[in-house]
C-alpha cells in the first residue's frame, strides 16, 4: 500500500489537505484493523452502547482502506506526472524512477532492518518461524516486489513484514507505468482504453479468484484471494483515470465537487458500515463500488481545493498531518501495535477495557511517523534527488 505518492515533504506541489484528510482517516482504519485483530471493539465495553455495524466497520476494514491508498496513489502519480512533464509520452523514465525509488526506498530499507534486528534478537511476535519461510527469503521477497506471493506460497509473515505486500502490488504497476506513457502516450485513446481495462477488470478479476480459491478452506487460498496482483493495480488504474478527468475537466461549478464528495463518502460508508449487504447485492461489483465511490471523493477535493475557495479543513488537522506521514505511519505502526497489545496483555486490560488503548495506539504511530519523517525518510529524499537528478529539488 503505498502511503508514499504525497507525503514527502520534497515536492513541492501544494498539498491537497482533503485528501491528505482521506489519507489519515485511511490509515486510521489500518491501524483499528490491526488493533482488532488482537483487541476486538466487539469484546470491550463498548459493545454495550455502541452498534455492532458500527464496532465491525471501525475494526474489519484494512483490506478495504488500502484499496482507497491505491486509488489516491494512482490519481496524485498520474496527477504530478502531468504537472511535471506535460504530456504522458514525455515522461522520463530515469526521472520517474528516481523519483518513486527516493521516495520509497529509503525508509522501505530502514523498516527491514528493523525487523530483520527484531527476528535476530528474537523478539515476540516479529520472529519468522514458519516452514518454508526465512529471513532472507523474506528479504528478497520484499525488494523484489514479491512478497504477496511469497505469503501465497508459504503463509503469513509476521505483522510488521505483512504489511509489505501492497508495496508489491504498487511498484510493480509503477515499474510498467511510465512504460506505458511512453509507448502509448502518443495515441490518447488507446492509452485511456488500457487503463479503462484494467479498472474495469476489477469485479471479473476478483469473481475469477474467488472461483478458483474461494471454496478451498486453506490459508494461502485466502492470502491469495486477498493479495494477487491485478485487483490493486485495477484500483491503481481507477486513480489514474480520475487523474486524466481532472485534468480534462479543470473547474466545474463548486456544486459538481460537492456531489461528487458527497457521493464518495456515501458509497465508501455503505461498502465500510453496511459492506454485507453491499456484498449481497453487488457481490464482487463491490470493489467496482469502493474504488468509483474513492474516486469520486478524490475528484470532488481535487476540484474544490482548486476552486478558489478551498475548505480549510482545521478540524481535521491531526487526520491531515496522519495522511501527510502515512507512508511512514504504515510501515512502522505494527512496532506500535505489538508494544501495546503486550502491555495491555500484560496490565490484564486487553478485554473488556481494550478500548481504552486504541487513542494511545493512534498517537505512538503518528509520533513514530513523524520522527522517521523528520530524521530520516525526507533528508534521504532530498539527498537522493538533488544527487542523481542533477539539479536542486526544493522542499515544501
Amino acid at each position: 500500500m503505498n502511503f508514499s505518492s504525497a507525503s514527502s515533504g520534497v515536492a513541492a506541489f501544494d498539498r491537497n489537505r482533503g485528501i491528505d484528510a482521506l489519507r489519515g482517516a485511511s490509515i486510521v482504519f489500518v491501524i483499528f484493523n490491526h488493533l482488532g485483530i488482537r483487541m476486538p471493539l466487539a469484546k470491550t465495553a463498548l459493545a454495550q452502547i455502541l452498534p455492532s455495524w458500527l464496532l465491525r466497520g471501525l475494526n474489519w476494514n484494512g483490506y478495504e482502506a488500502v484499496f482507497l491508498f491505491f486509488v489516491i496513489s494512482g490519481f496524485l502519480i498520474a496527477r504530478r506526472s502531468l504537472e511535471r512533464w506535460g504530456e504522458w509520452q514525455c515522461t522520463p523514465l530515469r526521472q520517474f524512477y528516481l523519483f518513486r525509488a527516493s521516495r520509497i526506498l529509503p525508509t522501505l530499507v530502514l523498516v527491514v532492518v528493523a525487523l530483520a534486528a527484531c527476528h535476530l534478537l528474537r523478539v515476540p511476535n516479529f520472529v519468522i518461524d514458519k516452514s518454508g519461510q526465512s529471513l532472507g527469503g523474506a528479504i528478497a521477497a520484499v525488494f523484489g516486489l514479491y512478497l504477496n506471493v511469497y505469503e501465497a506460497r508459504h503463509g503469513y509473515l509476521p505483522g510488521g513484514w505483512d504489511v509489505l505486500w501492497s508495496l508489491s502490488i504498487e511498484e510493480v504497476f509503477y515499474l510498467a507505468f511510465p512504460l506505458l506513457c511512453v509507448s502509448l502516450g502518443r495515441v490518447r485513446v488507446a492509452f485511456v482504453v488500457a487503463l479503462v481495462a484494467l479498472a474495469l477488470s476489477l469485479p471479473y478479476t476478483h469473481a475469477l479468484l474467488r472461483a478458483e480459491y474461494g471454496q478451498s478452506h486453506s490459508q494461502l487460498a485466502e492470502i491469495w484471494l486477498e493479495k494477487a496482483y491485478l485487483p490493486g493495480m485495477a484500483a491503481i488504474a481507477f486513480g489514474v483515470l480520475t487523474a486524466l478527468l481532472a485534468q480534462r475537466i479543470a473547474a466545474p461549478p463548486q456544486r459538481t465537487a460537492l456531489a461528487c464528495c458527497l457521493i464518495g463518502v456515501a458509497g465508501i460508508g455503505s461498502v465500510f458500515f453496511a459492506g454485507k449487504f453491499v456484498f449481497h447485492w453487488l457481490r464482487d461489483g463491490y470493489m467496482v463500488l469502493l474504488t468509483g465511490s474513492a474516486a469520486s471523493l478524490v475528484l470532488g477535493l481535487h476540484w474544490q481545493a482548486t476552486s478558489g475557495k478551498p475548505w480549510q479543513m482545521r478540524a481535521f488537522g491531526w487526520v491531515c498531518s496522519c495522511g501527510k506521514l502515512s507512508y511512514e505511519i504504515y510501515l512502522f505502526h505494527m512496532f506500535v501495535v505489538f508494544a501495546i497489545v503486550g502491555i495491555a496483555r500484560a496490565c490484564g486490560l486487553d478485554e473488556e477495557w481494550g478500548w481504552l488503548w486504541y487513542a494511545p495506539t493512534l498517537v505512538l504511530s503518528w509520533l513514530l511517523g513523524r520522527i522517521v519523517s523528520r530524521a530520516f525518510s525526507q533528508p534521504c529524499e532530498r539527498w537522493l534527488r538533488n544527487r542523481f537528478a542533477g539539479r536542486p529539488i526544493p522542499a515544501g
